[in-house]
Order: structure tokens, then C-alpha cells, then sequence
């Protein structure tokens, strides 16, 4: 987190912009809309992964994790920043998870957290702890309404105490904006938010906003609109106006340590990067400007371009730099670009957007996640031979030489408690309605979805989802409905043209959906997609290797050493009172036992089906693990003299790629099962080799 101060001359350039008046504010629309919170069940090995989750770390930090267990804003006494952010973190991915499973374990620690915080509103409307000014940061109450917002969707009974409890903070908010933006900018001795975090992400007031001004505004309208429009020119005040980055001229395509940068230091930090992909669409929502969405899609375009990792999820361990594969990429980053590609998916509907949600959900995601889902990464490289303590900390920005070993707090927390959102929030995006009144499966794992459509909400609708997607390309669906709808089924951009649906060619629509008229009563209907391995061209004479929403990467065998959990701060070992008390937290070493310096011939792969890929079948658990997958592939590939640079791999282009011995084939797996992997590897022409 290195920091620059914002200057005086941005605050002064953007200071002008004014408060949009109510008169001139209409919501903007979107194109397809998430259902309720609980509507949407997981099946197959996508339930696997959410119950491993509840089993996890995810699902039991509330009983013995420092940050969450002890929260002040539970009544305890620890907070790993003056943020105040850990536990509002938690509880933003803990509620999706709780009523996705409808383990009753975890809805009782999620109404636990939320009848304390209700419970203990204070008299003047603030939420959480804090009592002066000095202290009280808008920020992490900003991820305690996306939980509540959540909350009172999935739970009917708790909506008007959540509903009712919003209002008042909002009130309170919004005359604290009005007063020199309080609580937003930082004045005189305020510690609530030196580094300028939260002011870099004014917009994530927006989305619970604007849930409440479309369900429930209570006569309170102008001034929901009128706090949504205060954070944003609280922003751009201090210089943190996102419409100012996402340009062709302003937009890094590269940032090293000598780079020359005009803009704030907020802009080029791969959280706020990620979670500023939504920031357009906030205003959109607020004013219709049709500008806006076109930004947005630039914004995808310059940050897909220039900082996306063959993983899907952005370069920057830290702050972003290059398109190295041996620098690291956050796991808060996946995460938020899971949700912010799921955000924006819904509003643009580009059917790239959405291959890039599942492309972020199957790679980076799980390649940082053990599979047991007890210990996690901070930072994962797309090449990244082992995992463990570094003997130098020089190839990240602001991470420590621990940042790629799988643990409990391998570095800052924030990992720790935020990544738990990424796989619920998928599965509640997975199925949306459409303007035209239908429903559409548009990422491709395997649930149920169940509600109600038409205009009276008088249709009662059930669609089950069988498959094994990403690991087959089939999908089996069984609906039911009172009466007739239109059902649509996102075909991904990499299907090719023998892709089916019902037997006869798919055909969608120019965003990737293919149309079927559902009638009432019951009815199934079948998708075959299909595809060949992609050879996708990187930096310097490199390619990375996909199969569907499948990126591959060499399997690396690994011995692993497990330790104590160490404290990201100080390296030593964690006291008992923030560990599990089973002994389950554990930091994992992994050290290769088979050759990860390879260069590969793409002319030469072969695909190979190590176990059956019908729906009906019953595939690994933990998936996410070496050998678990049913698909693997078998790629042309000779040993080569790969140099260690800062004690990892070096960047393909620094070094002659010259072959070691014989070519051989190659086992190649899903990225996401492979903790140790190769993903970014050089090209050589190679003699034939027997890949079967």
C-alpha cells in the first residue's frame, strides 16, 4: 500500500464540479437484474466448493480469527487498520454464503453480527463503534449495507429493521457530507482514513443507495440521491474521480518505479482498480448519461489490454506494473473482479464481460486458494514455481517476501476476510431476469433458480441446471412455470459454430444469448458447446494455453511443509486465541519435486479425458487440487535454462530460451488445481513428440 498524497492543484481542478441537483436525476437501467439473494441454490461441484467454504476458513473465523472474532464492532477490541473494515468485510461474504448453502451454522453467525449492529445503532443513526469525529470513516460502512442489502433480501422478516436502520445512517451520512465532506475527506487530526482508501471508492455507497431508493425510498428520495452525488464530488475534491483514469490518454499501459504518473496513487492500486470498474455505472445509475457505459467498456478494453493476467484477474500485487507473469496479483483483486464483471455484465450485457467473470471465477480465483479452503495466498504469480518464504521481497510492490505462501495471513488481512464473497456473489449473479420479462442462465455452473415473472409476479418459475461446466461443456436443464416464458442460455464467445442447443446449431443473439420459448407446465432442454484448445499470444515470444473457460498451466508436483501461522506484520508465530482450535490453520510451503522450466511447442497438444464428463457425474472433491479435474491436456515441451531472478522465475524476454535434453510430453491442468504452476511459457519449434 504505498502511498501518495493527493495534491492541491486535482482538488482544484475537479473541485467545481457540483452536486447534481434532483431535478436532473434519473436512474439509468439495466439490461438483466440479479434475483433476490436465496434464490439461486448451488449444485454439483459448485455446492461442493461453497460447502468446503462453510467448512473452511470462511465459515469458521467468526469463532477464533482475531478480526472477526473479536471485532469491535461486536463488542470486541481489535481492528487491523483504523479502517474499521475487517469485519464488514467479513460479513458481506459471509451473508451469500450463508443463504446460497442455507447452512444454518452460518446464518446463525451472520444474524448474530447483524442483531449486534442493529442493536447497537447509535442515537444519531451511526453504525458501528465509533464515536467521534476523528474516528468515524464512511468507508467500511459502505460494506456493511452491501451485507445488509443482501440480508433483507434473502431474509423477509429482518427487512424493515434493516430497511428502517439504513434510512437513519443515511440521514446522519448525508449531514456529515453536506459539512465539508466528513467522515469522507480527512481534516485537521481525523485517523479514519489517512491513506485516502476509502475516498478512492466513494462509489460503493451506490449500489445499496440505489437498492433503497428503487425498493424502499420512504419519502426519502432526495437525500439518498443527494449522499450518492456527495460522495462522488467528495472524490473528486480530493482527486479521485475515476472518470479522469479511465481514458486512452490518462491510463498507465505500463508503471514501474521510474514511471512519470500525474494522477492519484489510488488510481494505480489493484483493489481500488478493480472495485473503480464499477465506478461509471454508479453515476449512470444516478444520471442516464449514456457516456458513462461507453467509458466503462473503454475501461475494460485499456485495463484487458494492458494489465489483465491470463488468469483473468489484473497485474498489480499492489500497484499494478507490466504484463510479467512473475509478479503477483492480489487475491482481493479476483475477487472484486468477479463482482465487478458480474456488475457491469448486467447493465452492458457484452457476452466478453461475462467470459471474463467465469474466466476470473475458474483461474485466478482457486489457483490462490487451497482446496480445502483453509489457507489462501495474498499474492498469486501466472508462473510461480514454488511457494515460500522469498529470500527477497523485491519483485512486489509493498508485499512481503511471505506473499505467495498459502496461509492464514500471508500479508494485510484484508485477503483474509474479503475473499470469502467471491464464489457466493457468483452464484447469486449466475441467474438474472431480462427486460423482456424471461430469465437466463449467464454463468454456466450448475444450481436451481426460483422465482417469480410477469409483470404481476404471478409466474412461478423452477429451473435446474445439471452439468459439470467449466470441466464438460453440456448442460441439462429442467423447468417448470405456471404459465409461458422466455428462457435464454448464454453461449460463451469461445463456442465454436457445432455448438447446440436442443439438438439443432445455437444460435444467440449479439450478446451471446440463445432464445427459447419455455411453455407452461414442465420442460427440459440440453447444450452441447463445443471447442478446441486456444493458443493465445503473450510478451516475448510466449503463449498461454485455454480449453473452454479453462486456463492450463504445467501441473508441478509439489512436497509441502505445514507451520504455525505467522502474523503478517511481524513473522512470528500467532497466538492460539486467533487460530482455529482444532489446529486447521496451518501456512503451507510448497516446493516443486518435478521441472517447471519448460518452453512448449502450441502446435502440438493433445487433449485428454481422464474421467467421464456427463452431468450426471459425480467429479472430485476438492476439485480445485492437482489431478482432480476430468480434463487435462498433453502439450510438446523440452526443459530449457530458465534463470531465478529476485528468487523466482525470470520474466520470459530477459533470458535465451535454449533447450536442456529431449522434448517430452507434458501434463498440462486446469491453472486453478495446479498451486504450483507455469502458465506463461516460451515458444520452440520441436520435433514430433507421442503425446498420447
Amino acid at each position: 500500500m504505498r502511498l501518495k498524497n493527493p495534491t492541491g492543484v486535482l482538488a482544484a481542478a475537479f473541485g467545481a464540479q457540483a452536486v447534481l441537483s434532483e431535478s436532473v436525476i434519473h436512474n439509468g437501467s439495466a439490461l438483466l437484474r440479479p434475483l433476490d439473494l436465496g434464490s439461486i441454490k448451488p449444485l454439483g461441484w459448485f455446492k461442493d466448493q461453497l460447502q468446503l467454504e462453510a467448512e473452511g476458513l470462511s465459515g469458521n473465523m467468526f469463532d477464533f480469527y482475531r478480526f472477526v472474532h473479536d471485532a469491535k464492532w461486536i463488542g470486541g477490541s481489535t481492528e487491523y487498520s483504523a479502517l474499521d473494515e475487517a469485519s464488514p468485510y467479513w460479513f458481506n461474504g459471509l451473508v451469500p454464503l450463508a443463504f446460497g448453502l442455507g447452512d444454518v451454522r452460518i446464518l446463525g453467525q451472520v444474524k448474530y453480527y447483524l442483531d449486534y449492529v442493529l442493536d447497537h445503532q447509535q442515537d444519531d443513526g451511526w453504525l458501528g463503534f465509533e464515536t467521534t469525529r476523528t474516528t468515524r470513516g464512511l468507508w467500511a460502512r459502505c460494506l456493511l449495507l452491501l451485507g445488509f442489502v443482501q440480508y433483507a433480501e434473502a431474509d423477509t422478516t429482518q427487512t424493515e429493521r434493516i430497511v428502517d436502520s439504513m434510512h437513519r445512517y443515511v440521514v446522519l451520512a448525508h449531514s456529515m457530507l453536506k459539512n465539508n465532506f466528513t467522515g469522507l475527506l480527512v481534516h485537521g487530526n481525523d485517523t479514519f482514513d489517512t491513506a485516502g482508501f476509502g475516498v478512492g471508492r466513494t462509489h460503493e455507497m451506490h449500489i445499496p443507495l440505489q437498492w433503497l431508493l428503487e425498493r424502499y425510498p420512504k419519502n426519502n428520495t432526495g437525500i439518498l440521491r443527494e449522499t450518492m452525488a456527495l460522495m462522488i464530488d467528495g472524490g473528486v475534491v480530493w482527486g479521485a474521480d475515476w472518470r479522469t483514469f479511465w481514458t486512452e490518454e490518462a491510463y498507465p499501459k505500463i508503471y514501474l518505479e521510474n514511471s512519470t504518473y500525474d494522477l492519484s496513487w489510488v488510481f494505480l492500486h489493484g483493489v481500488n482498480m478493480a472495485e473503480g470498474l464499477r465506478y461509471p455505472l454508479s453515476i449512470y445509475r444516478m444520471t442516464g448519461d449514456e457516456a458513462l457505459k461507453t467509458q466503462t467498456r473503454v475501461a475494460l478494453n485499456l485495463l484487458a489490454k494492458h494489465h489483465r493476467s491470463t488468469a483473468g484477474s489484473i497485474i498489480a500485487d499492489e500497484y499494478i506494473a507490466d504484463l510479467n507473469p512473475s509478479r503477483g496479483s492480489e487475491l482481493c483483486i479476483a475477487a472484486e473482479m468477479m463482482f465487478s464483471t458480474a456488475y457491469i455484465y448486467q447493465f452492458l450485457g457484452d457476452n466478453d464481460i461475462a467470459d471474463w467473470a467465469e474466466l476470473v471465477a475458474f483461474n485466478a480465483f482457486p489457483a490462490a486458494v487451497a482446496p480445502d479452503w483453509w489457507s489462501h495466498q495474498y499474492v498469486q504469480q501466472e508462473n510461480q514455481p514454488w511457494s515460500r518464504n522469498l529470500s527477497t521481497a523485491e519483485n512486489w510492490w509493498d508485499v512481503g517476501s511471505y506473499g505467495n505462501v498459502f496461509g492464514l495471513e500471508p500479508d494485510y488481512p484484508c485477503c483474509t476476510v474479503n475473499h470469502p464473497q467471491a464464489y457466493p456473489k457468483f452464484l447469486a449473479n449466475s441467474f438474472v431476469t431480462t427486460k423482456d420479462g424471461g430469465m437466463a442462465h449467464v454463468f454456466l455452473i450448475p444450481g436451481t433458480a426460483a422465482t417469480k415473472l410477469g409483470k404481476l409476479g404471478d409466474n412461478s418459475v423452477f429451473v435446474t441446471a445439471n452439468t459439470n461446466y467449466p470441466f464438460s461443456n453440456s448442460i441439462e436443464y429442467f423447468i417448470s412455470a405456471a404459465s409461458a416464458f422466455t428462457f435464454y442460455i448464454r453461449i460463451p464467445n469461445w463456442a465454436d459454430k457445432n455448438s447446440t442447443v436442443n439438438s439443432k446449431p445455437a444460435a444467440p443473439d449479439s450478446n451471446g444469448l440463445h432464445k427459447i420459448d419455455i411453455p407452461a407446465g414442465e420442460s427440459s432442454a440440453s447444450v452441447k458447446l463445443y471447442t478446441a484448445p486456444r493458443v493465445v499470444e503473450r510478451a516475448n515470444n510466449t503463449v498461454a494455453i485455454y480449453y473452454g473457460a479453462l486456463l492450463y498451466a504445467l501441473a508441478i508436483k509439489h512436497a509441502a511443509v505445514s507451520t504455525a501461522p505467522v502474523n503478517y506484520r511481524s513473522g512470528t508465530v500467532l497466538p492460539a486465541n486467533t487460530t482455529d482450535h482444532a489446529g486447521r490453520t496451518k501456512d503451507h510451503i510448497l516446493t516443486p519435486k518435478t521441472a517447471w522450466n519448460i518452453a512448449i511447442d502450441p502446435r502440438q497438444i493433445f487433449t485428454l479425458h481422464t474421467a467421464p464428463a456427463k452431468n450426471s457425474s459425480k467429479i472430485a472433491s476438492p476439485i480445485w487440487d492437482l489431478g482432480a479435474p476430468p480434463v487435462e491436456l498433453r502439450v510438446a515441451a523440452v526443459e530449457i535454462d530458465w534463470p531465478v531472478i529476485r528468487d523466482t522465475a525470470a520474466d520470459p524476454g530477459t533470458f535465451e530460451v535454449k533447450a536442456i535434453g529431449r522434448p517430452f510430453s507434458a501434463r498440462f491442468v486446469p491453472y486453478g488445481s495446479s498451486k504450483l504452476h507455469m502458465a506463461v511459457l516460451p515458444v520452440l519449434d520441436l520435433e514430433n513428440v507421442d503425446l498420447r
